[in-house]
Order: structure tokens, then sequence, then C-alpha cells
């Protein structure tokens, strides 16, 4: 720049930060939201004329250009802010001149190139300032992620740690997850997702064009968080075996998982499950700055063919037939909502919306599940973008279980049209509690409410009316039921049963049930009882069979008995999977054909407690106790706790754990020296190769060193 030339520039980190929630963010380069003004201070060579304007200009991606909105080029001016990019004198103090600058709320996100030149020099080159991230501002009214509430925003765009819920609907258990948006290289990492996308790798200026756009963005990285159909982050496996990787459950946050897909080039990470997805997604849009929240369906359908039926089948023990059983219902599953406008939409369909990142349906050709508005699938208005009929029918499904004959008849033994889409849970604000928002996604079952959403998603999906829930469906095979036909039991059962458990079921330990059967007439009555157990991972998908019997069983008019269960240690700790879950059923056979079929999920329970030993500060070390207790009635070696925490360690640590007597009980101490204050959330589990890892977490309150 002849005549006048810019000495230093001055990024007022610290100022910029503090104003835009972004001070966290370990990059050597500004980071700032969009829609909001940001401030430098130029050292120049001279002090600028008063008729001197200065010109900047920023660019973000490839063939950056004004027509696809990567590029402005706009001048300081003393005028009030227009619709585009504006730069305007904030101060000036001989040769230093400090300007504020502001990118419109729709601006495209990402890495941004700023460059100034003089306006009297119209013939010279810009001078490159340097690089500056612009991210989505929940803070800022204009902006589509605009979230009105402080402590909302507190929670689900700067809180680093988290809980997912996980377990069965009557067992439901709280696992932490480190997120870690503002470690290191993260937001770098975030951003590379981005541009690792087919998208961008087909039409890179096109793709960076489109980023202003929370809707598109959210939909890149749902695809792009799995590996099914590109270079995604996290390869799944369901199949209980994880040789060559990780497993699923030994993740305890997503810092590390992105950290290795960096490092690896790229390569996939292995091995996820539906809750390793959702806490890299939550991760990555909380670092993008979008509002997300990870969110548990408990008795989850994964219906293949949209009938809205979960429809499984079953042996005369109870057995699944996995080769018949296409729909699934997982003991729970696990995906995102982010909070922003549906501007294809209508008003109408703002706020949460559903983004699922495991692999399981393809959407439009990619495996990518959403955004689907939260209000759409209450509303039963299942025929708007993108993947309506999917999640609705994860909360919404019919469970119909069917008894396979041998000559390749079926009979229904099981219908439940309450069974699916229950405690959808997620953490509360501010607190490590859970909150239940099933009524944001369905009206309470058996309503009037819900019988007419019902019909509706019926004939958007069939094109067929429904009254409540009498419904024409086309069925496997080519017939066509009614679908009250299926649900309504043909006559009365004349017995009931239940699964009782008589000891809490630890894991380690013989399980000892009953089953519980009463005669519900006044005559008396024979049954048949046979019974099967499995060990299964949490999407009910049997691994290996530890129970097989029948039991011929009289009842008397009204008369209550008990079959005692007994599943010794030794049957089922070889086949045990790290979901700890095993899954009981009984076939009741009564005489006159009646079949009653009864089910029980059971999680295995384990210990852990940790405790801060003193006040956390700052800088200050402080001992953390962890005590635990070997669960099996043998002695074990070679066991290690692996503690992880965001501004409590700055990597990941590793204890050993000395030999443990059988059902020993055992404490062990380490420090941890905080560096940043606040509530931060430290996570432990006990690992062992003789056990799955038994998991815990506590919250510590970190004061600012006096």
């Amino acid at each position: 720049m002849a005549g006048i030339r810019v000495t230093k520039v001055d990024w007022q980190r610290s100022r910029n930060g503090a104003a835009h929630h972004t001070q966290e963010y370990p990059c050597p380069e500004l980071v700032v939201r969009r829609g909001q003004s940001f401030s430098l201070t130029l050292e120049l060579s001279r002090a600028l004329d008063c008729e001197e304007t200065l010109i900047f200009t920023v660019e973000t991606g490839p063939r950056a250009s004004e027509a696809l909105h990567t590029k402005a080029v706009f001048q300081t001016s003393e005028l009030e802010r227009g619709e585009g990019w504006t730069a305007a004198r904030e101060a000036q103090m001989e040769n230093t001149l400090t300007v504020s600058l502001a990118s419109p709320p729709s601006a495209v996100i990402g890495r941004y190139l700023l460059s100034i030149r003089l306006s009297s020099h119209r013939k010279h080159s810009n001078r490159r300032l340097g690089e500056f991230v612009l991210l989505f501002n929940p803070w800022c009214a204009e902006d589509d992620v605009f979230l009105a509430s402080e402590e909302e925003r507190q929670e689900y765009v700067l809180n680093d740690s988290g809980i997912i819920f996980r377990g069965v609907e009557k067992h439901i258990r709280a696992q932490g997850w480190n997120y870690g948006q503002f470690q290191e290289d993260i937001l770098d990492i975030c951003l590379s997702i981005l541009d690792r996308s087919p998208g961008h790798q087909n039409n890179p200026a096109t793709d960076v064009s489109c980023r202003h756009n929370p809707i598109y963005v959210t939909r890149v990285i749902s695809a792009m968080v799995n590996s099914n159909n590109d270079r995604g982050v996290v390869q799944g496996q369901w199949q209980g075996k994880y040789g060559g990787g990780t497993s699923p459950l030994h993740w305890r946050g997503s810092v590390a998982i992105l950290q290795k897909w960096l490092k690896g080039r790229y390569k996939p990470v292995k091995y996820g499950q539906c809750w390793v997805f959702a806490g890299v997604m939550c991760t990555v849009l909380r670092c993008l700055g979008i509002a997300t929240r990870v969110v548990s369906n408990f008795n989850s359908a994964h219906d293949t063919d949209q009938n809205l039926s979960v429809d499984k089948y079953v042996d005369s023990f109870g057995r699944t037939l996995e080769d018949l059983t296409e729909d699934s219902m997982w003991n729970f599953h696990v995906w995102n909502e982010s909070w922003f406008a549906r501007q294809d939409l209508g008003p109408s369909y703002n706020g949460w919306q559903v983004l699922d990142a495991t692999p399981q349906e393809e959407s439009e050709g990619v495996f990518r599940c959403g955004p689907a508005s939260v209000t759409a699938i209450r509303e039963g208005d299942v025929h708007l973008a993108h993947d309506g009929p999917f999640v609705f029918a994860e909360v919404n499904a019919d469970y119909i279980t069917w008894l396979w004959h041998e000559d390749e008849s079926r009979e229904r033994v099981y219908s439940n049209t309450k069974k699916i889409g229950r405690c959808i849970s997620t953490k509360a604000v501010g607190s490590d509690s859970r909150v239940d928002i099933t009524d944001l996604y369905k009206y309470p079952e058996g309503s009037r409410k819900e019988r007419q959403v019902y019909s509706k998603a019926v004939n958007r999906l069939f094109g067929v009316e429904a009254s409540g829930r009498r419904t024409w469906i086309r069925r496997a095979g080519g017939r066509c039921l009614w679908r009250d036909d299926l649900l309504e039991p043909a006559t009365k059962p004349s017995i009931a049963g239940k699964f009782k458990v008589l000891e809490p079921p630890m894991l380690g330990h013989d399980l000892r049930l009953a089953l519980c059967l009463a005669n519900l007439t006044s005559r008396a009555q024979r049954v048949r009882v046979n019974l099967s157990g499995a060990t299964i991972l949490y999407t009910r998908k049997p691994v290996a069979e530890i129970l097989h019997e029948s039991h011929a069983v009289r009842l008397g008019p009204q008369e209550e008995k008990r079959i005692p269960i007994t599943i010794s240690y030794s049957k089922y700790k070889e086949d045990l999977t790290e979901d700890k879950k095993i899954l009981l059923a009984a076939m009741c056979l009564v005489t006159k054909g009646e079949k009653l079929l009864v089910e029980k999920d059971i999680t295995l329970e384990d210990f852990i407690t940790i405790k801060v030993l003193g006040p956390a500060m700052v800088g200050v070390a402080v001992t953390v106790e962890v005590t635990v207790v070997n669960p099996l009635i043998e002695r074990v070696k070679d066991c290690a706790l692996m503690a992880e925490g965001s501004g409590l360690l700055q990597e990941q640590l590793s204890i050993d754990v000395p030999t443990l007597e059988p059902q020993e009980r055992a404490s062990v101490q380490f420090d941890i020296t905080p560096s940043k204050s606040g509530p931060r959330q430290l996570q432990v589990d006990l690992v062992s190769p003789h056990f799955p890892d038994i998991k815990g977490f506590v919250i510590v309150h970190v004061a600012t060193a006096k």
C-alpha cells in the first residue's frame, strides 16, 4: 500500500471473545459470531486523512464471489449499518485506528480471509490482515439459530460436558459425556468435517455458499458423523465384536474420536453406536454455534418398511427369529435436537429439530436423518422435510409379536400401541437431572388428540383415512388387514403373567427371578410354560442363549403360582455384552389354544463412587477418591481407572488398580489440577478384561484462584 502501510493488527481477542461468547476457543485466530460487530485495531505508517476510507474484503472458501455471498467488499462508513457486511471507525489516535466490522446475521459460516486497501489506492492490491472464523449466533435475534433463553444458551451452546441416558425404560441410567467443543483442534476438525463432505468435494464453491443455512449444515453433519457413504467420522458396529477398534462403550467423549479421525487422515474411527454418533454430533454443532442437545428415546422403533408397525417373529419359546424379523425395537435410541428456524416450512415449525447421525436408513440416497421438526412430529405432519415418517415411527409405531409356526403360518401373541416411544429424555438445563420431553413428541397415549394425529399421519403416509387406530394397511406378503384387527385381542385373556426380580440383578452374581402366573377364571387350567433367556445388545438383538426350559403348570380357579428361575453367573459370564443386558421370555400355552407371551429386559447393576476430597480451585491440585467393587466371585488382576474431563485433566489419565479379591471393595486416589473454573464433569471408568466397563462421573465445582 503506497504511502501508507498497516504495520500491526490487534484482533482484540479478549474483548471480542467476551462479547461473542467465544473466549473458550483456543484457536490462534479470532473466533466471532455472525450478525454482531467485532473490533480490531490497526497501526498505520501514518494517520488517515479525514476524507480517506478503508476498503475491506472478506472471503471464504474456494473461488469466493459476491454472487455466491462468499465474498464481500465494503468500506468504513459513518452511516448506519446496512444489510451486508459493514465497517465503521470506532476511534483514531494518531497512527492507530480502531474499526468495528459486522457481518449480516445470514452470513456464511466458516474461516474467512480479511484484507484491506485504501480508497485512494485503487491500483494497489489488497493487504492481507489475517484469518478469522465466523460462527452461527444464538445470541442474535435476526439469526435463524437464535435462542431467547440465556440459561438454555449456556447449556446447549457453551456447556462442554453433558449426560446421555441409556438403559431400559424402567431402569434409566445416566452416562457422562465430554463434548469438549473448546478443546485443542476441535473447531478446526469441525470445519474439516464440512470440507470433507461429498457435496464439498464435488462442488466446493456452491457447498460453501450454502453454509449460511442451518438446515443445510446440520443435514451435512448428520451424514458426515457416520462413515457409511463417505469417509465420515465414526464407523458403526452392532455385532458385539469390536476387533481392530474401540468398543463404543469405551469412549468417554467426542474429543478422542475427533482427534483420532484427524490424525488418521480422515479414516473412520472404529466403533460407534447411537450414543456415540449423538455425542459427536452434539460436539460439532455446539462448536459451530447451533444450540444442540442429546435426546434418548426408550423402546425406540426401527420401522424398516415404514408401515408404523414393528413386527417381531418368535418361536414357541419366545426366541426372536432373526431371519424373519426385519423391524426392531431398541431398548433405547439416542439422537440430537438442534434449535433453529425452518424458513422452508414456516414459523409454526421453528424450534427443536430432530437430527440423527446413526446410520439406520437412507434419506435421499445417503445415511442421514433430519432435520425433522419436533412440532411436525407431534402434529402428524410427516410429509414435511426431512425424514418425518421415520422419526414419527420411532416414537409412535405399534409393537406386534407373532408366533411363527412350522407350517409358515403366523399367530399374533402380543400387541401394544403404547409400548414404543417411552420416557423420551434429555439432560435438564443447569443440572444433571433427567427431563422427560415425551409430550413434545406426542399427545398423551390414548387421548382424543393423539388418535387424531395418528389418523392424520396414516393419511399422509398411506393416503387412507383412519379412525383412531383403525387403519387399512398393506402388510408383508401383500395381505391387507384392518389395523385394529391386529391390535385388539380376539378374546379376553384367561391368564396373566409377569416376571418378578427377587434380588437386585448384580453383575457377577446369579440372577434370581420368578415368573408369576395368575388364573383369571373360575375354572382350573393347565399351562405349558416355555422359558428362554438370552444375552442381548441394546438393540435387543440376541447374542447367546442362557436359559431354555419348560414347565407344566396347573392353576386352580383364581390361583396364582410362581415358577422360580435361577441363572448362574457361569451361564451368562462368557456371553454377556458390554451393554450388560439380558432378555427373558415365557411363551405360555394354555388349553384351548390360547397363548400368552411375557418378556422382561434386565440390565445388570454395578458400583462405583467418585469423591473430590476438598475444594477445587483453578491451578491447585486436589485429590479424587474412587471406590470400586470387584463384581465377580473370583480374583481379578489388570484393572485400571480411566479418567477424563475437560478443564480438569489435560489428557486422559490411566491409574492402575491393585489386584482385587472376590467382591472386594477398594479405594484409589489420584490428583487433578483444574485449568478452568465453573462446573466441570469428571468421568472415571473401572476397566478390566474380565468384565464390562463400570462407568461413573461426578460434577466438580471449580472456583477461580484467589
